[in-house]
């Protein structure tokens, strides 16, 4: 037998980035437990549209923790409660009848409200286009055992290569810092002989546009690891500023 709670919602509400914004509480009865947070969100939104009121605008696309479409803070923690676990992916089982649950969008100074719980993440776009990527021409593409990789190796790439760009690493940052999702992607590629050739200089330009975009600096309070839904490790830090240092270092000696 199906279990339904009911709990009452404080939402964000926001109709531009210049509106000041503020919360609004609505209350949502007879919630199945085996729906998931936006289906929740979406059942709210069909009570507030035959009320006559606006509907609440959010972020999804897969509904499947692999897109990093989705995003809000719920009672303070990026993407909810849950950890490892994307906001679509977070169901209503884990909270209790009577609940109150705040709701609201990411916070960072890089992150613009565009509507509601809805922010405009295009900054971590512009992070890759910075150097997130391999350009050089490699020509046609090798066998598999042609360029040996070792096994610890290609598991920290992979490892890294899981980040979904979410932005709730910044969102959960004292400081909105981008760190951990800038070394997801340099780490990624670094760690690969493809991206060598372009590591200095993908180092060099993603953490400067970092600083240009309004993200702040780590001070190793590792809220980014702990909410991240793909357990991206601090690590990566370390290795970003590592290939940066060298960056610099060989910058300043040619």
């Amino acid at each position: 037998m199906t279990k339904t709670i009911n709990i009452t919602l404080k939402i964000w509400r926001q109709k531009t980035a210049q509106d000041k914004g503020g919360f609004e509480t609505c209350h949502a009865s007879g919630i199945s437990t085996d729906m998931s947070f936006l289906e929740m969100l979406d059942v709210v939104n069909e009570q507030l549209t035959l009320d006559g009121k606006e509907p609440v605008s959010f972020d999804s696309d897969c509904r499947e923790g692999i897109c990093g479409q989705c995003g809000a803070v719920v009672n303070g923690r990026p993407h909810g409660p849950e950890k490892a676990t994307t906001l679509c992916q977070l169901h209503m089982r884990h909270f209790k009848d009577g609940d109150v649950l705040a709701i609201e969008p990411f916070r960072a100074k890089a992150f613009k409200v565009v509507r509601d719980l809805i922010v405009d993440r295009s900054p971590l776009d512009k992070l890759i286009q910075a150097g997130g990527y391999v350009s050089t021409n490699t020509g046609g593409a090798p066998d598999a055992n042609s360029v040996p990789i070792p096994k610890d190796i290609a598991d920290k790439a992979m490892d890294a290569a899981a980040c979904i760009g979410c932005g709730a690493c910044v969102a959960a940052c004292p400081n909105a810092a981008a760190m951990l999702f800038v070394s997801a992607k340099i780490s990624h590629l670094a760690l690969l002989p493809q991206g060598k050739p372009e590591a200095a200089k993908r180092a060099m330009s993603m953490v400067c546009t970092m600083d240009e975009l309004g993200f702040g600096n780590c001070t190793n309070e590792r809220e980014c690891e702990a909410e991240c839904p793909k357990e991206i490790s601090i690590v990566n830090i370390a290795r970003m500023n590592r290939e940066f240092f060298k960056s610099a270092f060989f910058s300043a000696v040619m």
